[in-house]
């Protein structure tokens, strides 16, 4: 999961457990903060426990685009309707 910078200090005193470095479309280096483990939950799924990414981001159109990846989605049991462009709930996991 990949959150913007800004919303670090907000969700409290997330430890720090290293830095990387990220290579963008762009072909940009930017550094980013990982933290964890954290509670991560998506509405409508159950809780899970994972690192967060955080990095610098530009605001489009005056809102944030967080990336929720699909270790995350899995793990939380979401699956992505590409037709109707919303999350739906997985009852099992795959185990292949």
């Amino acid at each position: 999961m990949v959150l913007p910078s800004a919303w670090k200090e907000r969700l409290g005193g997330l430890e720090s457990t290293r830095t990387i470095d990220l290579e963008t479309a762009t072909q940009t280096i930017v550094t980013g903060e990982v933290c964890g483990p954290v509670r991560i939950q998506v509405e409508g799924f159950p809780a899970i426990y994972n690192e967060v990414l955080f990095v610098e981001m530009n605001r489009d159109d005056g809102e944030y685009e967080p990336l929720i990846g699909n270790i995350v989605l899995a793990q939380s049991q979401a699956g992505v309707d590409m037709l109707g462009h919303r999350l739906v709930p997985i009852k099992h996991m795959d185990l292949k």
